[in-house]
């Protein structure tokens, strides 16, 4: 029982289907269609069965793909005590980050690793809300957010560790009559148009609370993901939008106001599966993380 086959068992069980997981592991689904045979000829029992969508996990596939917690949580186990007998922490640590979020962050932590034993290889994504926590398959640390004071939806039985609460502001261009007001209510919004993110995405929660309250929608001209483009797009005119405090630099062609009731922010979560967690380099990249966003939570005042 080789432990990348279990770890390849509960990708598919998150996954659900062998394009999915070769998607996010980089590699060709004819690749893993042949480890998902040596598997079962090594095993002697059927993993994979034909369905609708391509393939799916026997009972048995199931069984082993929910074992490899437990199994694949031994092994780092293992393998933490072998690196805390070794001494200093070093080694590839994987992150999975955010931009927006790694924006404030990975600069300080690049600067804290400089001269250690631990390297880091950095992916930058944005995807929807319930989407961080399955990147933790791939990736040791994900740097994920979520609305309010919560972690990401569909992390339950990850390690999490909150790094810090952001505040989020409303963009508008200067010469808009909302930019004289010092902050905003609901009623101040209605009727006004909108750049937003996709449904799903953290930042669309202020606007669907903002929405309730007014008993009304709001009228979302584009639904984009970058944030220098959402920038852009307030400084031509365009829309308001909601974006974050901390890296949303001041300039003659943005304000940033912060609404009242509700008072909108993201909580900024670091996600990594228990067994990785284990490993003495991403237990320190975690600890500076944590020491790095508290920081940096503490200079996030208001910007009028």
């Amino acid at each position: 029982m080789q432990p990348r086959h279990l770890e390849l068992l509960r990708q598919l069980s998150v996954h659900g289907s062998l394009a999915a997981v070769a998607a996010a592991t980089h590699r060709t689904p004819s690749a893993l269609s042949q480890q998902l045979k040596t598997a079962s000829a090594d095993l002697g029992v059927r993993l994979v069965e034909p369905d609708s969508r391509g393939i799916r996990l026997t009972p048995e596939g199931q069984l082993l793909a929910e074992g490899a917690d437990e199994v694949l949580a031994a092994i780092e186990g293992l393998r933490a005590r072998l690196e805390a007998a070794a001494g200093e922490p070093r080694g590839i640590v994987r992150l999975a980050v955010l931009p927006s979020a790694a924006t404030v962050l990975l600069p300080a932590l690049m600067g804290r690793l400089a001269g250690s034993g631990i390297r880091l290889e950095v992916d930058d994504l944005d995807v929807a809300e319930s989407d961080f926590a399955a990147r933790t398959l791939t990736a040791d640390v994900v740097i994920a957010h979520s609305p309010a004071g919560g972690a990401p939806r569909g992390s339950e039985g990850l390690r999490r560790r909150t790094l810090l609460r952001e505040p989020l502001d409303i963009a508008v261009p200067p010469g808009h009559p909302l930019a004289a007001l010092p902050s905003l209510d609901p009623a101040d919004l209605a009727g006004t148009r909108w750049i937003g993110v996709p449904p799903g995405y953290p930042f669309d929660a202020v606007l669907v609370a903002v929405e309730q309250q007014l008993g009304t929608p709001l009228e979302r001209v584009l639904r984009v993901r970058d944030n220098q483009l959402v920038r852009s797009l307030v400084g031509a005119g365009v829309g308001l939008a909601v974006l974050p405090r901390l890296t949303t630099a001041p300039g003659p062609d943005i304000a940033l106001r912060p609404l009242r009731h509700p008072a909108a922010q993201r909580s900024v979560v670091a996600l990594a599966r228990r067994d990785i967690a284990q490993r003495s380099a991403v237990a320190e990249v975690l600890r500076l993380l944590t020491e790095i966003g508290r920081a940096a939570g503490e200079g996030a005042g208001p910007r009028i």
